[in-house]
């Protein structure tokens, strides 16, 4: 059936910001998309847990858009009620509250002291066998299999930035501010953390560009092997995470007109910089690099055309990356293969099929990560507030994809093979989630893997927006932020598992 996209009230009045290098735009996405799923709780749901009740999704069909017909005005957003303290069961609950046929469950929840305002979670990263999360001055490591904490690390000053990925040996380097206070803070401290154990490694100042008197305020950060990669202002650098040794700059180009702004890594090391700055947005572009994460060399390059630029990373390896329009930003984004050299190797174009950038994650932000969308078996798994759906890398077509109808976020987590997507289903303020395998044959195959359990659905709830992964079959899901007030606190992080029984 068609499908309308629902109309979006302007932005409330976001929460001051914690001194952090990203924006926090998905502030304003998570309570618009509280509020519609709060509305659909009252309707017919796509699968009713207490009863059993099953309504098929169908397969994803293209908006329909009359011709030349005028966008229509944005709706006033109602006004969200004020949020009621969470309940969050421990263990004897949920063990004793589980349904027959419902997954198990763990809640992680501290008593960390946070200040009275919206902080966000950075995170996670698996290591081993325990899942690491940063929250505002600690980083805390749970263990997978029950979520008992495994060690906790306080820092001095709340952390800024966090690169995605760890090294292959399980450490990291998280950007820290200046001080304590919010007002007036730089983000220019360096940590060393050895997730596998908690220990704090080498701490040292950002290194700050003795032409400038102050440091910039944005920094982004990411790691392959043993490099970090840091891009600040209009430059960037790379150091060594076993030591912090300055290992080289990353130059300009172009000449001194492509200025590096911000990084990704993992089994690759990618710059992307902002080309022709001074003129108008039609004519400026993206250039993307992969460098030799040892040395800094140059591997290849690639640019974007004129008026669009490099917004998100999904991949590494292949590279695909989301771009934007300069002036009409995510109004006009594509999903854009390279090959091994850097050449284009295909653009698709998710608009037709309703797919949203990056759900929930803003833009002007880092490179990574791009939340929702994933690339495994040679092809990109897009997600969304209502749909999910497989683009083949090698045709740019969609394989399958499926829309449920009762405003619940779907979330490709993982791939177990080219014939099949997981699927993560969100909670709604009063019913579970659930897991389920999406297959070749599309809408009416799903192959439901997990019924996560209604005593958890609440606290799964608050976390709606946030991170999801698919961990060795046990889904982990987080919020993007939490209140730091007492009588709003929030879980920080719920899993799912398959029962026994």
């Amino acid at each position: 059936m068609p499908y309308t996209p629902p109309p979006w009230g302007p932005p409330g009045q976001a929460p001051a910001p914690s001194p952090r290098s990203r924006g926090d735009r998905g502030l304003t996405a998570l309570a618009v998309c509280l509020a519609l799923l709060a509305a659909a709780v009252t309707g017919i749901g796509w699968y009713d847990h207490v009863n059993g009740r099953a309504e098929p999704a169908t397969a994803l069909e293209t908006p329909a858009t009359p011709s030349g017909a005028p966008s229509p005005a944005p709706a006033t957003k109602p006004a969200l009620p004020a949020p009621a303290p969470i309940h969050v069961p421990d263990a004897r609950e949920l063990a004793a509250s589980r349904r027959p046929g419902e997954a198990t469950a763990w809640i992680a929840s501290d008593t960390t002291d946070l200040p009275r305002r919206t902080v966000p979670v950075d995170g996670p990263w698996i290591v081993g066998d325990t899942v690491v999360q940063a929250l505002y001055r600690e980083v805390t490591a749970y263990r997978l299999s029950d979520g008992a904490e495994v060690w906790n690390l306080t820092l001095p000053t709340p952390v800024c930035e966090v690169p995605a990925n760890p090294t292959p040996d399980g450490r990291i380097v998280v950007v820290l501010a200046s001080s304590g206070s919010q007002r007036g803070a730089t983000c220019d401290r360096f940590q060393q953390i050895d997730l596998r154990t908690g220990k704090a490694g080498w701490r040292k100042e950002l290194l700050r560009d003795p032409a400038r008197d102050t440091p910039a305020l944005i920094v982004h950060t990411a790691i392959s092997g043993d490099t970090l990669a840091v891009a600040e202002g209009t430059g960037a650098a790379a150091y060594r995470v076993s030591d912090g040794v300055r290992l080289f700059g990353i130059p300009t180009e172009n000449p001194g007109r492509c200025h590096p702004d911000r990084v990704a890594g993992g089994t690759r090391l990618l710059v992307s910089a902002t080309c022709a700055l001074g003129v108008d947005r039609s004519r400026r572009y993206s250039l993307l690099r992969e460098l030799d994460p040892r040395t800094g060399a140059v591997r290849w390059r690639h640019r974007t055309p004129a008026g669009r630029k490099v917004e998100r990373v999904i991949s590494v390896d292949p590279v695909v990356y989301t771009s934007l329009d300069n002036e009409t930003l995510a109004e006009d984004w594509r999903i854009v293969a390279l090959g091994q050299r850097g050449e284009l190797r295909r653009t698709i174009d998710p608009r037709p099929k309703g797919f949203e950038h990056c759900p929930y994650a803003g833009i002007d932000a880092g490179l990574q990560p791009c939340r929702g969308l994933f690339v495994a078996h040679g092809l990109v798994h897009v997600g969304g507030t209502d749909r999910v759906g497989a683009y083949s890398l090698a045709t740019g077509k969609l394989v399958r994809g499926i829309q449920n109808h009762d405003g619940r976020i779907l979330t490709p987590v993982g791939s177990p093979s080219a014939s099949g997507t997981l699927v993560y289903e969100s909670a709604t303020a009063g019913r579970p989630g659930r897991t389920f395998l999406l297959g070749r044959e599309g809408a009416g195959g799903e192959k439901v893997l997990m019924r996560h359990p209604a005593a958890a659905a609440e606290a799964e709830y608050s976390t709606l927006t946030g991170p999801v992964l698919h961990v060795g079959g046990r889904i982990l899901a987080m919020p993007p932020h939490v209140s730091g007030e007492d009588t709003r606190r929030q879980p920080r992080m719920v899993s799912f598992a398959p029962a026994a029984d």
